[in-house]
């Protein structure tokens, strides 16, 4: 039985393949096509499925779409008609756009992979968001909550999920409450967004990281503008928001009027206790005062937005009485409300979707099509994210050779790892190029960045000189599991699947020694790394641990900003030139300046 699972026409467009119900392949489009969040049809990530798969079109047995788009357009008929004259532009979008092209989504497919009508299901948006958490969890019952921006009508999804494995019974997965556009927490959360200078879909997390920097000195002016019910529910004041007939305007003058001028997107953020760096001009004290404004907005919204998250993971748990819970939607990549909802709600174990966002929801739609709709029992469970394009040592050295660029190769990964990890002591940055690329937004050591968590110079170096964006966005620290506890405090964290992962923000306890990774308010968004998941880079950091008595790297995805992390060796060598990075490892091969 093989299933493709696709999701696109709004942002991160994707593919999974499942194969007898197992997920062999996935990736997002933006990887191929260098877009970031390239929302168009993922033709190349569909290509990339079934050439790993040794599969042809015709080897399909399903193709399952992620949302239902005639629901969806419902929902924008009637958003205009109830909005009109002000939504005279979103009219004309939906007419461009979906009059000529999302409409016809099924026409669409079976051209493009010449396949019958009879072979295409559509999946409701939050049964895909819901299916790719409880199916690629642990659980055979667990509560499910998802929430995003919107999908067809629903903004968040309460649930619960049954599942057998391997021997008989059913699967099922009921979504028994939900919340409708235009009430949605994230779009509620991007609205601020905008306001402090950031790009919507894209933006939301640095907000996070712009929130340490702040205390949420504002969260009773935002709670106002949103009413919270005992049953987990919420209503917004929409008097102040646009979003719902707007394309390009989250809120509007009467927002303005209650929180004062947004942030220029153009301007540095810089209060008293963030880095300059190399930036010679000082700044005033009016800059300063402004700016610690906009950090007190972005840690009210942060804070608000936990509260209501984890109000309503507590109302799920009190109406479900189960101890597991499953998170989906792009709302459950919010590291510090997922580390919240596991403390506070009542639930005993948590798993997140990796890929929570609308990536993840083609893999929900095809693990639904086989899970529910055609009642196969379950023999999966998502171990890990590698799950993307990979690239063996003979394609990297025609790489190399095509181009004429010379590099060191060591078949001995003794050597190769004590090379990088000395490197590393002597405070190069590496740009880690491994095995296949990971699925969702969240590189876990094949597609990624490394130093040395020791410096604290580090954070401006990688931040500023590396990667060229904001120098108050943190990083990760990746940890060896066996040494996460002399690190980290892990209660009540240990045994979560969602470590692996990169979903939670955890306290730091020796922050003098990994002061690189350790934000402002002192924590880390922690990746604990079992041998088992990663060998090459646990021999990495084992390597690093012997040198210098620390069990860390510091781990950030292997991109500039604006783009994508890399895909390909050609990404990788792009980045790696264009940037202060010190050495690029390719499979085997080291390349340095």
């Amino acid at each position: 039985m093989v299933i493709l699972g696709i999701s696109c026409f709004y942002h991160d467009a994707a593919a999974c393949l499942l194969k007898n119900g197992v997920v062999v392949a996935a990736s997002e489009e933006e990887r191929f096509s260098r877009i970031k969040h390239d929302r168009s049809f993922p033709q190349a990530s569909i290509d990339f499925c079934l050439k790993s798969a040794k599969l042809q079109s015709s080897d399909i047995d399903f193709v399952v779409f992620h949302e239902k788009p005639f629901l969806k357009f419902e929902r924008l008929i009637k958003t205009i008609a109830q909005t009109a004259p002000l939504s005279l532009r979103l009219f004309q979008n939906v007419a461009l756009e979906w009059m000529t092209d999302k409409l016809w989504i099924k026409s669409l497919i079976e051209e493009k992979l010449n396949i019958t009508k009879e072979r295409i299901k559509f999946c409701e948006h939050h049964l895909s968001h819901a299916a790719s958490s409880f199916y690629c969890s642990p659980f055979e019952e667990a509560a499910i909550l998802t929430c995003d921006g919107v999908g067809e009508w629903a903004t968040c999804t309460y649930g619960i999920g049954h599942a057998s494995w391997k021997d008989q019974g059913f699967n099922h997965i009921d979504l028994f409450k939900e919340i409708r556009f235009p009430h949605s927490l994230g779009l509620f959360y991007s609205a601020f967004t905008a306001f402090l200078g950031f790009e919507v879909n894209e933006g939301e997390y640095k907000v996070m990281g712009m929130a340490a920097f702040g205390t949420p000195k504002y969260k009773d002016k935002i709670r106002a503008l949103i009413k919270i019910h005992e049953d987990g529910s919420f209503w917004l004041d929409m008097k102040y928001f646009s979003f719902h007939h707007s394309t390009h305007k989250s809120f509007n003058r009467r927002f303005l009027d209650l929180f004062g001028p947004a942030r220029n997107p153009k301007s540095r953020f810089v209060t008293s206790q963030t880095s300059l760096y190399d930036d010679v001009i000082l700044p005033t004290k009016k800059e300063i005062d402004l700016n610690q404004y906009y950090a007190d907005i972005a840690s009210s919204i942060q804070k608000v937005t936990e509260d209501i998250l984890v109000h309503m993971s507590k109302a799920l748990f009190k109406k479900t009485g189960l101890k597991k819970l499953c998170l989906a939607g792009g709302v459950s990549l919010n590291c510090l409300a997922n580390t919240r909802i596991l403390k506070e709600s009542g639930f005993d174990e948590v798993f997140i979707q990796p890929a929570a966002g609308d990536s993840g929801a083609a893999m929900g739609a095809a693990l639904y099509c086989y899970h529910s709709m055609l009642q196969q029992k379950r023999i999966f469970e998502l171990n890990d994210v590698f799950l993307g394009p990979d690239f063996p040592n003979e394609e990297i050295k025609q790489f190399l050779d095509k181009n004429g660029i010379r590099a060191q190769y060591h078949e001995d990964h003794d050597i190769l790892c004590q090379t990088v990890a000395e490197s590393l002591t002597q405070g190069k940055v590496i740009g880690w190029f491994q095995g296949p690329s990971e699925w969702g937004p969240r590189a876990l050591g094949n597609r990624s960045i490394l130093a040395d968590p020791r410096d604290e110079k580090m954070k401006d170096v990688v931040n500023i000189k590396i990667k060229f964006r904001e120098p108050f966005r943190p990083f990760a620290p990746t940890v060896l599991a066996e040494h996460c506890h002399e690190f980290f405090e892990m209660d009540p964290f240990d045994n979560q699947v969602p470590l692996k992962f990169m979903l939670y923000t955890v306290p730091v306890k020796r922050k003098s020694a990994i002061p690189a990774v350790t934000h402002v308010d002192g924590s880390g968004r922690l990746q604990v790394l079992h041998k088992e998941d990663n060998p090459l880079f646990y021999q990495l950091i084992e390597l690093f641990f012997k040198k210098t008595g620390i069990p860390v790297l510091l781990n950030t995805s292997f991109n500039l900003k604006g783009e994508p992390i890399v895909c390909t060796p050609d990404d990788a060598y792009h980045t790696f030139q264009n940037s202060s990075m010190d050495l690029l490892v390719l499979g085997d091969y080291i390349l340095s300046k």
